[in-house]
């Protein structure tokens, strides 16, 4: 079973984050820049909020206000879902679809953002680990 600290350290993208008093234009940017559909919005070191297109789909466009002078911190959703690195691959996947959430930040015990993992990290483990299992059985099986 592969532990979360290992995921995180097998993902080649750099952490990116924006503040709360960013506006929405700049973390749309980073997110196009990147090609993510999620930041972090990092007060300091504290995880204060996160910012996703599905954020800007129901808040921002319903309210037809300025994207230009939007904050972040207006639209952000501030009651944040987020895992530790004891937790599991199978508890991030349950966690994930309980909520309905795409991405969960991974936490260490200081309460400090080591980085975030998403569905498609997930699926993709959960996928590799199933391969593995099989080669296994074959192996057995035919051995």
């Amino acid at each position: 079973m592969t532990s979360l600290k290992r995921l995180l350290e097998e993902k080649a993208r750099p952490l990116i984050s924006v503040g709360p008093e960013d506006t929405v234009v700049h973390a749309l940017g980073l997110m196009a820049q990147h090609d993510i559909g999620v930041v972090l919005v990092l007060q300091g070191e504290d995880l204060v909020g996160i910012f996703s297109e599905r954020d800007f789909a129901r808040k921002m466009i319903p309210s037809g206000q300025s994207v230009a002078q939007t904050l972040v911190k207006e639209i952000m959703s501030e009651k944040v879902l987020y895992v530790t690195l004891s937790q599991t691959v199978q508890e991030c996947m349950a966690l994930m679809t309980e909520y309905r959430v795409r991405h969960l930040p991974v936490l260490d015990e200081q309460q400090h953002v080591l980085g975030i993992l998403s569905i498609g990290d997930m699926v993709k483990e959960t996928i590799s680990e199933q391969a593995f299992l099989i080669q296994q059985l074959e192996h057995y099986i035919t051995g």
